[in-house]
């Protein structure tokens, strides 16, 4: 393909000069004249189609830098520098910001080119979703209920993910599949806030965790997930992370030792005579001397309280055997 352009744009100056040539009666230098430019309009065309987009933006920025710098300078002392120096310090200028911008242009694209247009507090509050925060669901509700606004941006591989998952043949994921699709169409009615499909891809990078830190990095934006790994990954790249199961632990009732619940005892727990209830969030209450009482509803007496990565564990004893 490139090189079926690279012949069109040949034969195009080729046809265009001898044309001119025709018309100044000079056809055989027009002809030549063509041959020569379509040459070197290929090749700079070759090693124009090979630098990215955001290193071709890179070097046009450095260069008018390089310049304006030089110009600034040289403002004051043009009387007193010769000619010769002047255009010395224009090119060492000028190719210094050329380089520097080819180098520092590497990383841009056409979004971020765009968002340099934008207005910088809006851009700061984007936030990425990634499939677990989407199958999940309660972030619909989170942002419903006005606690969290701002855009949010759904990634075209991560749409492509939850259409594979609710393709599947597994009854189970092909329902968390068609439930995260629903929460996305629920999210884009909510008047209050933006959703944006990203077309931004990173065909290098296989992982999709990978991809969503590299997204999150571009864009300058947070990453909302329910994936622990993720969340791992994440702030360790510097990417801020917004959990929504760390938030639920946080907003979970606090419960302090020597306080009094009633609870029903459910099962029994792992240790010896032990019994396991659950609060209203579900957090896990287990019981000590509560394999006896399965089945009953008791008043027991909170003795402490573990917070682990996973949420929080509460262990307590039944309140006759504290009283007695």
């Amino acid at each position: 393909m490139i090189f079926l352009q690279k012949i069109l744009l040949f034969l195009l100056i080729l046809v265009a000069s001898t044309l001119y040539g025709y018309s100044n009666q000079m056809p055989l230098q027009g002809a030549i004249t063509g041959v020569i430019v379509g040459i070197i309009s290929s090749i700079i065309y070759s090693l124009i189609i090979k630098v990215k987009t955001g290193s071709i933006a890179g070097i046009f920025l450095g260069l008018v830098a390089g310049i304006s710098f030089s110009y600034l300078i040289l403002l004051p002392l043009d009387s007193i520098i010769p000619q010769e120096i002047q255009q010395l310090i224009y090119i060492l200028f000028s190719y210094t910001g050329l380089f520097i911008g080819y180098h520092k242009g590497k990383g841009l694209t056409g979004p971020t080119l765009m968002r340099l247009f934008k207005d910088k507090e809006k851009e700061e509050d984007i936030k990425i979703l990634d499939t677990s925060v989407i199958i999940d669901g309660r972030i619909a509700d989170i942002i419903e209920v006005g606690f969290i606004g701002g855009s949010f941006i759904v990634p075209q591989f991560i749409l492509q993910e939850l259409q594979h998952i609710a393709d599947s043949p597994d009854p189970i994921r092909r329902s968390k599949g068609r439930r995260g699709l629903d929460i996305l169409h629920r999210l884009q009615k909510i008047p209050t806030i933006k959703v944006k499909i990203s077309e931004e891809d990173f065909p290098k990078i296989k992982e999709v965790d990978s991809k969503l830190v590299a997204l999150a990095r571009q864009q300058n934006a947070k990453i909302m997930t329910n994936d622990f790994n993720l969340n791992k990954v994440a702030e360790l790249q510097g990417v801020p992370v917004l959990n929504i199961n760390e938030l639920a632990n946080v907003l979970k009732p606090v419960v302090l030792p020597g306080e009094t619940l009633t609870l029903f005892i459910v099962k029994e727990g792992k240790e010896y005579n032990q019994g396991v209830a659950y609060l209203d969030d579900g957090t896990m209450v287990v019981i000590e001397n509560g394999r006896k009482l399965i089945g009953k509803s008791i008043d027991v007496i909170v003795t402490s309280v573990l917070q682990t990565t996973a949420g929080r564990m509460i262990f307590a004893k039944p309140r006759d055997e504290e009283q007695s």
